[in-house]
């Protein structure tokens, strides 16, 4: 424990979390989300705090608190990959604006950091959300990629660039108002199924990926750590396998949440080649995060993008009639499955850079 005169620093255990401590860990995080991007479809859970502190099978879970007066007023949110990238972590940190300027930030930021290296880290890596992403001139910063941009005067940009981070990724967030035209969809479907060709075909899963796919689907999610770009992030592949698929179906089945997939598989090989996924989360009836989309490299060229894509929002509109916003992430230089999301109704709106630290 590390106390100053006017706050104080705890760790919430995953032995033995404090009701009180998670309470007040959802609540700054959700009013620094709010603050942010006026809106609470990115807020968080009890549920989903204590679901991560619970499974730690791939990722390790620090999770310290800033606490004023009986009430937490800061967070910082450390994820420590325990299998593969092992020399990395992933910080979330933020203090509610009421409490900003007085240290808190700094001191959350220190903490976490001696944690990364006790853990036996050498590089951290974070993200700093921007509403909206400014326009290229002066003000701006450029990652390492020369793609996107983020303003050089944003209080998260300043935080760290002061604490020596350096960008290395802008991603952009899209959204999209569903639902969709469905006679727009279904003419994108139909010109991806017949660029695709009758080597293709459409399988689609609920919450759990059918057995005879699991392991060709833990294929195509290792991919997405190699195929997806990461810009100047330290990061190299991350393993999956059908055990790793099943733990994270149990984990969002145990919290409430749904999964919607939609694959293509390539007949002659009977490989999947393509997926798309929805993540559905409990707290919310109107919104759904639209997590991976991706093409294995060998079948690239048959709009098999566009093609899972436009099939997910059709079963969207049939499965779930009353989700209203769809929230996808991609990286600036991915320009490719930018298209997509654009020909489908996608918009700018906001993102994020990604910064990485080194520990030395």
């Amino acid at each position: 424990m590390v106390t100053t005169t006017t706050w104080t620093i705890r760790a919430i255990t995953p032995e033995h979390p404090d009701p009180a401590l998670v309470r007040g860990l959802v609540a700054a995080a959700d009013a620094v989300v709010v603050d942010r991007w006026g809106t609470d479809d990115f807020c968080t859970s009890e549920t989903e705090v204590l679901s991560q502190l619970a499974h730690q099978e791939y990722t390790g879970r620090v999770r310290l608190v800033g606490v004023v007066d009986d009430e937490v007023v800061g967070y910082a949110s450390l994820d420590l990959p325990v299998r593969d990238n092992t020399h990395t972590g992933w910080l979330d940190l933020g203090v509610v604006p009421a409490h900003r300027g007085r240290g808190l930030g700094t001191a959350l930021h220190g903490a976490a950091l001696d944690a990364a290296r006790a853990a036996g880290r050498t590089t951290l890596m974070c993200s700093v959300d921007q509403a909206v992403e400014p326009p290229e001139g002066p003000g701006t910063l450029a990652p390492s990629t020369g793609v996107g941009r983020v303003r050089a005067d944003d209080p998260g940009v300043r935080f760290a660039r002061a604490h020596g981070w350096s960008l290395e990724q802008v991603e952009r967030h899209s959204r999209l108002d569903v639902p969709v035209d469905p006679d727009r969809l279904a003419a994108f479907r139909a010109d991806a199924e017949r660029a695709a060709g009758p080597d293709y075909r459409v399988v689609t899963w609920t919450d759990v990926c059918p057995d005879a796919y699991v392991d060709s689907y833990a294929r195509l999610v290792q991919s997405m750590s190699t195929d997806a770009p990461v810009g100047g992030l330290d990061l190299g592949e991350d393993g999956w396998d059908a055990q790793r698929v099943r733990t994270q179906e149990q984990v969002i089945a145990e919290r409430g949440d749904h999964l919607l997939t939609t694959a293509v598989e390539h007949l002659p090989s009977g490989e999947l080649a393509a997926y798309s996924s929805f993540h559905a989360p409990a707290r919310s009836t109107q919104f759904v995060w639209q997590d991976d989309t991706l093409v294995a490299a060998a079948h690239r060229g048959h709009r098999l993008g566009m093609l899972v894509k436009a099939v997910q929002l059709q079963r969207l509109a049939a499965e779930r009639p009353d989700v209203r916003r769809v929230s996808t992430w991609n990286a600036e230089e991915n320009r490719w499955m930018l298209a997509i999301n654009v020909a489908l109704g996608f918009r700018p709106a906001g993102g994020a850079g990604e910064w990485q630290r080194p520990l030395a």
